[in-house]
This record gives C-alpha cells, structure tokens and sequence, in this order.
C-alpha cells in the first residue's frame, strides 16, 4: 500500500535505506531493513519486497508502517495522555523537568528528552513529540514509576488503560 506523502512534507532516501522525513513539525531519519526496495513515486512512497519469504513479508509491513509514523509525526506529531490517580499524588513542571509527588518519600523528577514535550494539567500528564516511538517510551517511563494497583487504582495509568480492580480482603468473623 504506498503511503501518501502530504503537502509541505519531503521524503528523502539514500543509500542503505536511510529515510529522511522533513515536515513542518520537524526532521526525523531513520535506516530502515536494507533488503526492502524504497521507492519515491509521484508524490508517493513505496516499499517492495525482493520474495515471499515469511522474513521479507513482516519486514515489508513494518518498514512501511515505520514510514507511514515518520510522515504522521513531522505532519501532526504523537501525543500519550497518562492520568495521575491517588490522594496527594501530583505532577508539575518546572523548566524542563517534570516533578512527580507519588508518595515516595522524595520528589521524582524526569527530566524531558529532547524532542519531547510534556505538559501538566490537573491530574493529566500530556507527552508530546514528532516520533512516534519515543513518545510511547517516556509515557511509558512515567507510568513505570508508580504503575496502578489493582486495589485502590491508585498510581499513574494511560488515559484509555482500563484497570481491573480487584476486591480486597475480607476480615473473618
């Protein structure tokens, strides 16, 4: 399936299969699987595979979905949302760096990778960013410290993540 590439956005591929995305959010590069055949197209980029081995077709479907994230991320960028659950449980921004009050006995402070931006509001954590993988690692790195429970459902989830609660123990009589 190619992947069209929009307005504004250019696609350049060197040797080794080295793909870079310009867009107005910004440049990402990339070297992709070098047994995949990259081509630019009339506006369109497309990926081919040299045989039908097994290897050669996952590596197709994902060399092309690698490109199809780079030209989403330079056009419209990647967010993750993680909520903040739990009394006292906070997060604010100072500068660059996010601090976390998750009832440890000390502040958790991360500091923003570059590329990446973080904004707080209330009780939700936005990660913003152009590359689609690195946005899900800090997400992930932020829920990593105080994951939710499965009692109270305190801790730090994603906003789409559904906790299971479970019942808590029952005394006996």
């Amino acid at each position: 399936m190619p992947i069209a590439v929009p307005a504004g956005v250019t696609v350049e591929i060197a040797e080794n299969n080295k793909v870079t995305v310009k867009g107005p959010k910004g440049t990402l590069e990339r070297v992709l699987p070098s047994e995949m055949d990259i081509k630019l197209e009339n506006g369109e980029v497309v990926v081919t595979r040299p045989n039908d081995l097994k290897k050669m077709k996952s590596l197709h479907g994902l060399t092309r979905t690698l490109i199809a994230n780079m030209v989403t991320g330079v056009t419209e960028g990647y967010a993750k949302t993680l909520e903040i659950n739990g009394v006292g449980y906070r997060a604010q921004k100072q500068g660059k760096k996010l601090v976390l009050s998750l009832g440890y006995s000390h502040p958790v402070e991360m500091e923003d990778p570059e590329g990446l931006e973080s904004v707080v509001e209330d009780n939700k954590i936005t990660v913003k960013g152009i590359d689609k993988e690195k946005v899900g690692q800090y997400a992930a790195e932020i829920r990593g410290k105080r994951a939710p429970e499965p009692y109270k459902g305190k801790g730090i989830k994603y906003a789409d993540e559904v906790i299971r609660r479970k019942v808590g123990k029952t005394g006996k009589k």
